[in-house]
């Protein structure tokens, strides 16, 4: 029973982790798209996968460092949006 529930959490990291990559999405945007938590993408896609597929890792990782310097963009987009109809 382990086993099995090893393969499905080295299965899920791994399709979280082309799903980000290929999408460019946001940890939080495939947390929603998958029904997860974000504590559970951030966990998979950088720990368990760096075990499991490294180069996908390497992807990863280089799109989650991206994202980080964009966030200040997004949030400020993020709150914008928020009070543009209450002028």
């Amino acid at each position: 029973m382990k086993e099995l529930y090893s393969d499905l959490i080295q299965e899920r990291c791994v399709i979280l982790g082309r799903h980000l990559v290929e999408n460019r999405s946001t940890v939080r945007a495939v947390a929603s798209q998958f029904a997860v938590s974000k504590s559970t993408v951030h966990k998979d896609v950088t720990q368990a996968l760096k075990n499991v597929d490294h180069d996908l890792y390497e992807q990863v990782k280089k799109v989650l460092e991206i994202n980080k310097s964009e966030r200040h963009l997004r949030g400020g987009e993020a709150t914008r949006k928020k009070y543009i109809g209450h002028a």
